[in-house]
């Protein structure tokens, strides 16, 4: 069945409420390399519940709706997609617990051609239950690698950020541990891409891959160490671009260049110097 793009653009996606804890901030943290030295101080303040602090990037794991329950029925091929870009605005500090509503609406969608695929875009919000203040807004891309030909407009995308020229004007190196990928399945993505060998040989891959958006929170803590001295209320927005897999017990190398309040950045795989995200934008308060 070819995609239906007023079918897809017009899907009421249900709103999802949220409560979440301490258990849950420290959960994710650790999902995405946080206390990997047990001894540093700086990074213990967010897998400790005493005086937690939230992880700026937390909201990229709450008040969502997995991919393939949204899709179904509307031409994609759940199968073939893959996250092609993600971005996260903060319009407040994270809290350390809360409850939450997150929506979920469907923007556009770009056919790129039978042998090219289709772009799906859509965006999410976060909002306070208690308040109605918004926190967070989320964008993502969807890249749908099987599902394009379906004689959709053949739109230009967006440009790229462009990563400056010069030599980076700071190197950060995160390990991850081996058995990352299973500890960020906790916060919600279930994808046994993730967990079980077996399917990941089946998806072409020798083994599980490390979640996307967990590279993506890797690089926010290496943006948060060099750029914000870890207070996590100066990091306001961040955007990357996914163009590789890491596998879970490699070492992210964030290069990052500084100009004013936006942080250009990219991650690479240190052992395969291989560049898992690029194009990165963030921009940072003080």
């Amino acid at each position: 069945m070819p995609l239906n793009p007023d079918k897809l653009l017009s899907q009421r996606i249900p709103a999802v409420e949220q409560t979440y804890g301490p258990k849950d901030c420290i959960l994710y943290a650790l999902g995405v390399g946080f206390g990997y030295d047990p001894l540093d101080e700086d990074e213990l303040a967010f897998v400790n519940d005493t005086n937690l602090k939230a992880v700026p990037t937390l909201p990229l794991v709450l008040g969502y709706t997995p991919f393939w329950q949204i899709a179904p029925d509307l031409g994609v091929t759940s199968s073939h997609a893959v996250h092609g870009e993600q971005t996260i605005i903060l319009h407040a500090p994270v809290a350390p617990q809360g409850t939450i509503i997150g929506h979920e609406r469907m923007l556009d969608v770009i056919d790129k051609g039978a042998a090219k695929g289709a772009l799906l875009y859509h965006e999410r919000s976060i909002t306070d239950k208690a308040s109605g203040k918004l926190l967070a807004t989320l964008k993502q891309t969807t890249f749908c690698r099987a599902d394009g030909g379906f004689g959709g407009p053949k739109r230009e995308t967006p440009p790229p950020h462009q990563i400056p020229e010069r030599a980076p004007d700071l190197v950060c190196d995160l390990a991850t541990r081996p058995e990352m990928a299973l500890i960020y399945r906790l916060s919600g993505d279930t994808n046994p891409l993730h967990a079980e060998p077996a399917f990941a040989r089946e998806a072409g891959f020798p083994r599980p891959i490390l979640h996307g958006l967990a590279t993506m929170g890797v690089a926010g803590h290496a943006i948060l160490k060099t750029m914000c001295g870890y207070d996590a209320a100066r990091l306001t927005s961040m955007t990357v671009r996914f163009s590789a897999p890491v596998f879970p017990g490699e070492t992210i190398r964030t290069e990052l260049w500084r100009d004013g309040a936006v942080v250009s950045f990219r991650a690479r795989v240190k052992e395969r110097d291989v560049v898992a995200i690029n194009s990165g934008r963030a921009e940072i308060k003080g």
